[in-house]
């Protein structure tokens, strides 16, 4: 698979990681499932699928050499900045660009940077079918079998099956729907028809610059003008103005819900996207009462409960179904069912100022 190029989005601040994710050491550099950080794992992972060489990353300015430090394979070339964060729509038709410009053949695996995948041969497996379905004209993505009524997942509803590779089946697409109201996600859950969207897609750079022209014409029209600057004085001229007319989607709503050609695999890879301190439970090796513990810790009547040890012991009595997270200048202590508040209070310290801890 000579044409075969991965497409890493890292630009994230994964903020419901908080206090262990902040500006300088962002989810995607954390050792949140071993000894490795999320994006090394990342990259890895590909291997031999799709080599370093046939890597590109989008992310910030800032984040940039960092991530070189993680993985100096990685041609520093292929490090393509974003001028500001206009979400993963913007991010992932830059990074095309850049990949069209190089080989206009190219099929691309859109891939996050900071999920988590346990069956690693399945999740190649399915990489590789992708690719041979993505050669037929359709935008494949990766589809999850849904285990609660999350209202966080994008829904893909399948119709007929278009054919079984390497043992997996493949389906058309019906619907794509991006994060339905707990009502719909309640009904979809048992209904057979259904997967989450893993945010994982493989397309060949034809099929996108199809969809961008048809769904963002004025973006796409700009950025079209962007990729025949690359490589020359004019570039980061172009890609400036090229930004101002960036719309500020994810690539879901960007192009994918209204994609006329997708297609879904549905796999059993055991994918989390890392998204609260939660998944953690979901992922990790739990002891005999259901906590998942990280770091010195000693507890008494404590079950369910994960704890995410800093520079100290840290001693529980009586907690069920709690988070404890501590570092060296912030001790974080919330119920599992409220984790995705850990964002709100990272907005009320930003609106007050406190950048020491953000």
């Amino acid at each position: 698979m000579s044409d075969y190029y991965a497409l890493i989005l890292a630009g994230g601040s994964g903020t419901r990681l908080w206090p262990l994710s902040r500006r300088k050491s962002p989810k995607q550099l954390l050792a949140l499932v071993g000894d490795r950080t999320m994006y090394r794992i990342t990259i890895e992972r590909l291997h031999p699928l799709i080599p370093a060489e046939k890597v590109y990353v989008v992310t910030n300015a800032e984040m940039a050499g960092m991530l070189q430090e993680q993985e100096p394979l990685i041609d520093p070339a292929h490090y393509i900045i974003e001028p500001s964060p206009k979400d993963s729509g913007p991010a992932a038709a830059l990074g095309l660009a850049h990949i069209h410009h190089h080989d206009p053949q190219a099929t691309v695996a859109i891939l996050s940077a900071d999920h988590f995948i346990g069956k690693i041969d399945a999740y190649q497996r399915a990489l590789r079918v992708a690719h041979e379905v993505a050669q037929k004209g359709y935008i494949v993505t990766l589809g999850i079998t849904p285990s609660r009524p999350s209202t966080g997942f994008g829904y893909i509803e399948r119709g007929d099956e278009l054919g079984e590779y390497e043992g997996l089946k493949v389906y058309h697409t019906v619907r794509f729907t991006e994060k339905p109201s707990r009502e719909i996600a309640e009904r979809w859950i048992s209904d057979n028809r259904h997967s989450w969207n893993s945010g994982m897609f493989v397309l060949t750079t034809g099929s996108a610059l199809h969809e961008f022209t048809r769904q963002q014409p004025v973006f796409q029209a700009a950025l079209d003008s962007t990729e025949r600057s690359i490589g020359t004085a004019d570039y980061e001229h172009s890609l400036n103005h090229t930004w101002e007319t960036a719309p500020g989607k994810s690539i879901d709503f960007a192009i994918m819900e209204g994609a006329r050609h997708m297609a879904v695999i549905p796999v059993d890879i055991e994918w989390s996207d890392i998204g609260t301190w939660a998944s953690l439970l979901d992922v990790l090796s739990s002891d005999e009462h259901g906590n998942v513990i990280i770091g010195d810790h000693v507890g008494v009547d404590t079950r369910n409960t994960l704890v995410r040890g800093g520079p100290r012991l840290i001693a529980t009595i009586g907690l069920n179904n709690l988070v404890v997270v501590d570092t060296a200048d912030v001790l974080l202590i919330c119920p599992i069912d409220r984790v995705q508040e850990v964002k709100q209070l990272v907005e009320l310290l930003r609106a007050s100022k406190r950048h020491d801890v953000l």
